[in-house]
Parts: C-alpha cells; structure tokens; sequence
C-alpha cells in the first residue's frame, strides 16, 4: 500500500499492492496497520457503504458536522468517477479548496477524505459501484451539504454532459452559507 499526496495534505491517494496475472488479480483492499501508517494517523471505521449509479450521477458534496463528523475511505469496484474532497475547515490554509481524483475499477486506487472534509464524485461510466468506510455512523440531524456547482469553490467537473442530481442535493447551499466546521 502507498500513500500519495494531494494538493491538499490531509487528502490522501491510497494506492494498493495489485498481484495480477493471467488468472485475474489480488489486492488487500484494507489493512488497518498499514493504513493508519500511510496517513499518519488512528482512524477507526465503523460503517460499510456501497452504492450504485448509472452514468452521469453527481452525488454529493456531503458531510457531517461535529460531533459525529466522519472521514472516509473511498474506492470504486465497478466503473469509473471523479472524486472530490472540499476543505470546509474555517480555520485550514487550504479552507475552499478542492481536489479531484479519478478512481476506477482499473486503477483500484481509494481516497482518503478526513473530517471536515465535503464529499462527492461524479460518475463517468455506464455503471459504478462505489464503496467507502466511515469513521462515524450516518446521523441524519448531523448531515450536511454544500452546492456542487458553488463559484466561490469553483470544482471542474470535467463535463459538459448533463447531471443527474437527488432532489436534496439540487437544494444544498453554498459554501458561505453552510454550517462549517471551525
């Protein structure tokens, strides 16, 4: 496993160990050990999503607020998306920024996305799979969210295609408007 750093250096890129040959292919998906020792940090998961899209779907950008704020640990089984991560940390030097990262069934690669961090991807291909671990359980009067296509973040969704958006997600606020994080 091999940790990559982001623009931003709490976001990291989690890169497994892939043994593949003729037969198909082997990775540990996660090992507590060695991922604690890639980001530098206890985290202790909790909950097992999975979810699954057709092409086009933005899902996101999602978070919980303090005290049942949650990181994740995300990867793609099926498919492909592009992933982002938003510093929603008021007191970060990185507060606003955004990065982005394409995770596929192809790269098996997985994104690290701390607390205080918003959350959503983009899917690309006719179907995905989409895993990730949380570090806390999903609380509904502690879920928040932020508007994907907020100017003042400015995320490059590399589309022109168009989105297909729940009915909450097209009602989320914009960044200067969110409960935040300190």
């Amino acid at each position: 496993m091999k940790a990559i750093d982001t623009a931003i250096p709490d976001v990291k890129i989690i890169e497994p160990t892939v043994f593949a040959d003729d037969r198909g292919f082997f990775l540990e998906s996660f090992n507590q050990a060695k991922f604690e020792a890639a980001i530098g940090r206890s985290a202790a998961f909790v909950q097992d999503n999975h979810s699954r899209s057709g092409k086009g779907v933005l899902r996101g950008l999602h978070y919980q607020l303090a005290p049942r704020a949650q990181a994740k640990l995300v990867r793609v089984v099926v498919g492909e998306v592009y992933d982002v991560a938003v510093d929603i940390r008021r007191s970060s030097p990185t507060f606003g920024q955004w990065v982005g990262v394409f995770l596929s069934e192809d790269n098996k690669r997985q994104l690290w996305i701390p607390e205080g961090f918003a959350h959503g991807f983009l899917t690309l291909s006719e179907r995905v799979e989409f895993l990730y671990k949380t570090t806390d359980y999903y609380v509904p009067d502690c879920d928040r969210g932020i508007r994907f296509d907020d100017p003042a973040i400015g995320i490059d969704w590399n589309t022109a295609d168009a989105l297909t958006l729940s009915p909450k997600d097209q009602k989320l606020p914009a960044l200067h408007d969110a409960e935040l994080f300190a």
